[in-house]
Parts: C-alpha cells; structure tokens; sequence
C-alpha cells in the first residue's frame, strides 16, 4: 500500500535546512534528477539574496551554490507573478557573472552558471512543466555545433570547449502544470515541490534523504511554531495579491463602463457585456 509523508514547504527547507551541509544531499538529489549527471554541492555562496532570515516575507526565495565542477547553480522559488521575470532572471545571472569575475581577471576565470526557477504560477503560453533554454553556437547551413580549442597551461595541451559548457543554462519549472503522473526521476521531485510530500514507492537518488530530513513530524515545537507562522505569512500574502488582482480587474471594468456610457451605450446592456451590477454602473454614470 502507497502512503505519503508530509513534509515541510521547499521554500522554508531552503531558507533554513538545506543551507546546513550536512543537508547537501538532498539539493544533490534534486540537481541530479534535474540535470540528469551526478551532481556534489561543494558549499552555498553568498549572494544578495540569500538571507536565511526565515521570519521575513518574500514573494521569491533562492539559495546559490557551487559544485564539483566550480559551476554556480541558482535555485530559486517564485510564488507570484512578476513583470518582466524573465529579464529579471538574465540579469541575475549576467550580474552573477561579473561579480564574480575580479577586474583585470582572465576570462577564463568564468563560471558556468546554472539557473533553476522553480514557478507555482503560469509564466506563459504552453503545456509542457519543464522547459530548458540552453546557449549553444550552431552552424547556420550545417547545423552542427562549433568546437572551440583552448591551451590547457598546465598540461600544455589543446583542449576542446563546447559553447553549451560556457553559456548559462536556464530551467524553469511549472509546478502547477505538473499532472502527478510519475515518469521519471524529476517527477518524484517535481510531485515533492507540488504536494509537499512524498510518497513510500518513490526511489530516486537521495529522495528517501529529503523524506527523513524534511519530515514535518520531526520538528520540535518551536520549529513547528515558526514553520506554522510562515505559511500563515504566506496565506495573507497571497489573500493581500489575490484581493489587489480583483479590485485591479473592477477598476478596469469601471473605466470600460464608463466610456461604453459616454459613447451612449444603455446600462442593461453594459452590465450584459461587463458583468458589472447595474447600480454599480449608474454609480459611474455621470450625474
């Protein structure tokens, strides 16, 4: 028989839990389901957003950090939409990069960067749950990838670079897409992003770590009140966006109202086409 365990938001395990290295390897698990390869976080960066200040409220929550590879991985959580989130994630990124470049420094010295949105609302058009932009150089006519060489200084040798190894990789992942089919590794985590919980017949790589790690059952009461105060934040959070979106769509209706009346329109009829009340419109209705 299938059971679940209930576990604590992802966001809260990021802002607190995982940043202890002793919890490493449930990020690892993640990335490596994600990323499809073995992935081993060597240590969390500092970054301008990584404050572990849980008590604090943020619409997005993100943790950086590096590997075995010295590549630097953004994993970042969004609740709400966002104007221009896509922007705003290349500059993150382009902003990641220099900052960590010194001046003067060889460009070699570049890091490949990797940035993981992990979205609980709908960031466009499209069915899909993951999508993946990857940066590589291509022939026009050919199609093929271009194969750059460059001299390794220590075994003086000539060395190939693949464009796809240089260029940032973006991830973006649609929770509410997600149906709850499971079909592959990724899936059990994306289920765990979803549902907060997991269930018994889930086997990817460090999945059962996050099912002992992450256990709502296992925090002390103190915890659990901190826990059960951010989530209440959460809620009124999301009531004070939801309530904000309403009043924004019927002040809209009304300007629409409004110059349906100036254009002559009768009232019946505007209330037909608006679902605006009739008294709400004769209160738009010059006097």
């Amino acid at each position: 028989m299938t059971t679940e365990t209930q576990l604590v938001r992802f966001d809260w395990a990021i802002k607190s839990l995982l940043r202890d290295k002793a919890n490493f390897d449930v990020l690892e698990g993640f990335l490596t389901a994600l990323l499809r390869e073995d992935i081993q976080v060597i240590e969390i960066l500092d970054s301008e957003s990584n404050q572990p200040d849980i008590d604090k409220k943020f619409n997005r929550v993100d943790i950086l950090v590096k590997d075995q590879k010295q590549q630097q991985i953004i994993i970042e959580i969004q609740n709400h939409q966002e104007t221009g989130y896509l922007e705003r994630i290349l500059w993150g990124v382009s902003k990641l990069i220099v900052d960590n470049l010194e001046l003067g420094q060889d460009y070699r010295h570049v890091s490949k960067v990797i940035s993981i949105s992990i979205l609980y609302f709908n960031l466009g058009i499209g069915k899909d749950y993951v999508y993946r932009n990857v940066n590589e150089i291509r022939g026009l006519h050919t199609k093929k990838e271009l194969v750059s060489r460059r001299l390794n200084r220590e075994t003086k040798k000539f060395e190939k670079r693949y464009s796809k190894d240089i260029f940032p990789d973006f991830y973006f992942i649609t929770v509410e897409r997600f149906q709850d089919v499971i079909e592959s590794d990724l899936d059990e985590w994306i289920y765990m992003l979803k549902h907060s919980a997991l269930r018994s017949d889930f086997k990817s790589k460090n999945i059962d770590r996050a099912r002992d790690k992450l256990m709502l059952l296992k925090m002390s009461r103190e915890e659990r009140k901190r826990y059960e105060n951010y989530i209440e934040d959460i809620v009124v959070e999301n009531d004070v966006i939801e309530t904000a979106q309403v009043q924004g769509r019927s002040e809209v209706k009304l300007e629409i109202a409004q110059k349906m009346l100036d254009q002559g329109m009768d009232i019946e009829t505007i209330a037909s086409l608006t679902d605006l009340s009739v008294d709400v419109i004769k209160s738009a209705s010059p006097k």
